[in-house]
């Protein structure tokens, strides 16, 4: 029977400027939802930055009231990873506005904290693009790649994985080494077959909150 395959994703969570005093509370509340929190940054956007991260809604009218908002105090990013976690994310969050949150979805985290449809509380990604574009904005030096999760993942580990975990051990019962764990360990950081490129790309990064 073939196994549906099924995808650990990364999104980006911004709580903003006018939720930013119940950070603590709203990560509680991120954790008990089953997500992970694999980065996190407090920081301050420049207008410029703001501009550029909101850049897909430059020409809507509430363009310049959004910017002006992202950048008027400190915020908090976070890369958060789950199963479905962009869509996970959004549902957590509800309805952009406020006010309709309130009335359809008053158990959503922008119904809760938020105020208006600018000052909503919370910032998601809406798709993977823009997931990965928002996300490694936030963080530069991040790359992004679902990864399989149940099913798919064993069948990662016995195609990709377990073939080189059988070498290491057959060779390690060979050498019979003092220290097998370390020994171990070492042989398979120098065997690895997929070891990564690694880009030294200058980028620019947001101001760290110095707050």
């Amino acid at each position: 029977m073939n196994s549906a395959r099924i995808f650990v994703e990364s999104t980006l969570a911004i709580i903003k400027p006018d939720a930013v005093d119940k950070e603590i509370e709203i990560e509680e509340i991120i954790l008990q939802s089953g997500f992970t929190i694999v980065q996190k940054r407090k920081m301050v956007l420049s207008p410029e930055q703001s501009s550029e991260f909101y850049a897909t809604h430059s020409g809507k009218m509430f363009y310049p009231s959004l910017m002006a908002h992202l950048c008027s105090g400190p915020l908090v990013a976070m890369m958060l990873t789950r199963q479905s976690a962009i869509k996970q994310w959004n549902d957590l969050l509800g309805p952009s506005d406020t006010e309709k949150a309130k009335e359809t979805h008053p158990k959503s985290l922008r119904a809760i904290y938020g105020t208006d449809k600018i000052k909503n509380a919370l910032h998601g990604s809406d798709c993977f693009n823009t997931a990965e574009r928002e996300i490694n904005f936030m963080f530069p030096n991040v790359t992004i790649e679902p990864f399989p999760a149940d099913q798919a993942a064993e069948d990662y580990l016995s195609k990709f994985v377990n073939p080189t975990l059988l070498i290491g051990l057959t060779e390690m019962c060979k050498q019979k080494p003092a220290k097998p764990t370390i020994w171990l360990a070492d042989w398979l950081l120098a065997h690895n077959p997929n070891s990564p490129a690694v880009n030294e790309g200058k980028v620019k990064e947001p101001a760290e909150c110095t707050f």
